[in-house]
């Protein structure tokens, strides 16, 4: 019988562990990903407004859908680009201080 044996529990513990510093690595590169999209978004609407209140051609050019388009690719690329590098930056980092399973046990 496969019941109760130490080493299942160790590797259930190693899996329970790593699950939860997956998620831990993922939510910080949420955070920072919507941190760098509102910054973002907020950097590239101030100009866009503006130039389309005072500049004739992108008066001409640029409705609400363009404009709103525009603001909104700037934050969603933000977005991923730095979740995309801030999730294996913080695995990496977290890597190096893992604890061991034996001492939890």
């Amino acid at each position: 019988m496969w019941v109760g044996l130490p080493s299942t529990e160790i590797g259930f513990a190693a899996i329970d562990q790593k699950q939860a510093m997956a998620k831990r690595c993922s939510h910080e590169g949420v955070v920072a990903g919507a941190k760098a999209a509102v910054v973002a978004s907020i950097a590239t609407a101030i100009p866009t407004m503006a130039s389309a209140r005072w500049l004739l051609w992108a008066k001409a050019n640029l409705n609400y859908t363009a404009q709103a388009l525009i603001i909104s690719t700037v934050g969603g690329a933000a977005y991923f680009i730095v979740a995309d590098k801030t999730i294996p930056a913080t695995a990496r980092r977290n890597s190096f201080n893992k604890p061991s399973i034996s001492d939890e046990l």
